[in-house]
């Protein structure tokens, strides 16, 4: 990871080709991503106020699919871009959360499995916390967290439809659990190697000031 201070952007050398779609902000790949965020509230509604489990089962879906729908049509298409590289992972958490909080108001979910969860975001943003105090923007996405992502927003449309709809809840429900708990795991472990990466930073950054 470069080190990028929070408020310039790095100069690029001389000679070095930019990437694609670098600084583009209407690309097909964002247009998804902003989709996808609209669908957060869609669903909160739709499964809290509406009490549409269908429709909120087809949003979850939905969302969990395009996550690497926009991936693959950015490197396909070459439209790779720095807003892009923000809105995924963001789209990402923000399903992660909103569906837990909603599925622990309906006691779809234990809230100790809702705790571990947002336990491992709190670790996550205290590292980047750290990381910014020293001049680096947040870590690459790790395919370790990618996969626990996937496993995750695989495991709540079964998880709700074990719940909506009562013949499927034995085959839903330990499908789902089971992609919910190798999700958690891979989750935490994602933590970990983010947190280890940040202090291997800021040991590298003390290191040199205290040559200098």
């Amino acid at each position: 990871m470069s080190r990028r201070p929070a408020r310039a952007e790095q100069p690029q050398a001389p000679g070095t080709a930019a990437e694609p779609s670098a600084d583009r902000v209407l690309t097909l790949p964002n247009v998804i991503s902003f989709l996808r965020l609209l669908g957060v509230p869609l669903f909160l509604y739709l499964f809290l106020v509406a009490r549409a489990d269908v429709a909120a089962i087809v949003v979850l879906a939905v969302g969990g699919t395009s996550d690497w729908v926009d991936g693959w049509i950015a490197r396909r298409l070459r439209q790779v871009s720095r807003l892009g590289e923000l809105l995924d992972p963001l789209a990402d958490r923000l399903y992660i959360l909103a569906t837990l909080i909603a599925f622990t108001a309906r006691e779809v979910v234990p809230w100790q499995f809702t705790a571990a969860l947002l336990a491992r975001e709190v670790l996550l943003l205290g590292s980047l916390a750290v990381l910014r105090r020293h001049g680096y923007g947040p870590p690459p996405v790790h395919y370790v967290g990618k996969t626990a992502t996937f496993l995750l927003l695989a495991a709540f449309p079964l998880l709700l439809l074990g719940a909506a709809v009562p013949a499927t809840t034995a085959v839903a429900d330990a499908m789902g659990w089971a992609l919910a708990w190798w999700g958690l795991v891979l989750y935490w472990v994602a933590g970990a190697l983010y947190v280890i990466q940040a202090r291997q930073l800021v040991r590298a950054v003390r290191g040199r000031g205290a040559t200098v």
